[in-house]
């Protein structure tokens, strides 16, 4: 094989590899992996999903890191914002600080964070959340249980970050690291609403 074939061929492989790891981008909603998209989930340019096409979360409960029992559906009444992540994953590393600045600045509204771990070391994850200052708890789920129940919604791989209303329905969706100015905004827009 010629120099200008192998450069092509290398090209093709690295574009390939690049666009497998780095799962859905902006908002566009389904796995992409082991179902169709949900057209229902349609997001505006914030990530938010209007009322009207909220579908429920479904059922999330488990242990956290600190071996406590949590049910998020516990939590109706609140605006909850669930981060599905892992400490091998570096989109994650990097969103860490940002997520926790924006539960700090939001929980006067009544607002709940809750990380869930996937894949992951429990000591991993423990040495993960206290590097990024995280303070909120995080189910930890090294199986990938959890994930699977959103299958049709969220890609099959970290950092994902779902807001959900007071009704306990998905109101935001975010593939891919979140910087404060992605979700603050959406995140105190659904804590206003009645």
């Amino acid at each position: 094989m010629t120099r200008r074939p192998r450069l092509a061929a290398l090209a093709l492989v690295s574009a390939l590899a690049l666009s497998a790891c780095s799962g859905n981008t902006g908002n566009q909603v389904g796995d992409g992996v082991t179902g169709p998209r949900l057209e229902s989930l349609d997001t505006g340019p914030d990530g938010l999903i209007a009322a009207a096409n909220r579908q429920p979360l479904p059922a999330i409960e488990g242990t956290t890191l600190d071996d406590q029992p949590l049910d998020v559906g516990s939590m109706r009444g609140k605006v909850v914002v669930l981060n599905f992540w892992a400490s091998w994953c570096p989109p994650c590393r990097e969103e860490g600080p940002a997520l926790q600045e924006v539960a700090a600045q939001t929980a006067p509204l009544g607002v709940q964070f809750v990380g869930i771990n996937i894949k992951n070391d429990k000591n991993d994850a423990i040495a993960f959340e206290r590097k990024a200052g995280v303070t909120y708890p995080s189910l930890h789920d090294q199986p990938g249980e959890l994930l699977l129940r959103f299958r049709k919604i969220v890609p099959q791989t970290p950092p994902t970050t779902l807001i959900v209303d007071r009704q306990g329905r998905i109101a935001g969706f975010y593939a891919g690291a979140v910087r404060i100015s992605d979700l603050l905004g959406p995140v105190q827009t659904v804590a206003a609403e009645s």
